[in-house]
């Protein structure tokens, strides 16, 4: 395996430098919708988890609007970060290979949310911070829904391949 294996669990870890509960609401959301990952994922699968990951970052969203949001760059917010990045990060790298694409999100994720925070304060100085959050928020939530799009596959196309596969 080359290192464009693990290339989903880079960008995905991208995405949570900016917004750190859209990448497992994102898996979450395909889950939901039939779709699977390479790797093993376990935790997603709970029904409580599922939603719950979902239900956070629509909660996200909103409280990056307020006024008393704290930047991504706080303990508890790179704290988040590792944690959300290193799930996906697994559920998008090839199976038997989850450790290294976790390991890779986490390194992606945490120095870029330096970047993404220095942006985001640059933009929110020529737009203000709702106008700046939305926009923002469209990016990142476009990006990882695409990731998570081209990194996964139909549940039902596999299971209609393999039964076909058995009856010829």
């Amino acid at each position: 395996m080359n290192i464009l294996s693990l290339l989903s669990s880079a960008l995905i870890g991208a995405v949570a430098s900016a917004r750190s509960m859209t990448p497992m609401a994102t898996i979450a959301t395909a889950r939901f919708i039939g779709r699977q990952t390479s790797g093993r994922l376990m935790l997603l699968d709970r029904p409580v988890f599922k939603y719950g990951a979902m239900a956070m970052g629509v909660g996200e969203l909103f409280g990056d609007k307020m006024k008393t949001a704290p930047d991504r760059t706080v303990f508890l917010g790179l704290l988040a970060r590792v944690m959300s990045a290193g799930i996906a990060g697994a559920a998008l790298a090839p199976q038997g290979r989850e450790r290294a694409g976790a390991a890779v999100a986490v390194a992606t994720a945490v120095p870029l949310a330096y970047v993404t925070l220095a942006g985001r304060k640059r933009a929110m100085e020529s737009m203000g911070q709702t106008r700046s959050g939305l926009i923002e928020d469209l990016l990142v939530v476009a990006a990882g829904v695409a990731i998570v799009a081209l990194a996964t596959r139909q549940e039902n196309a596999a299971t209609l391949s393999q039964l076909s596969h058995h009856t010829l």
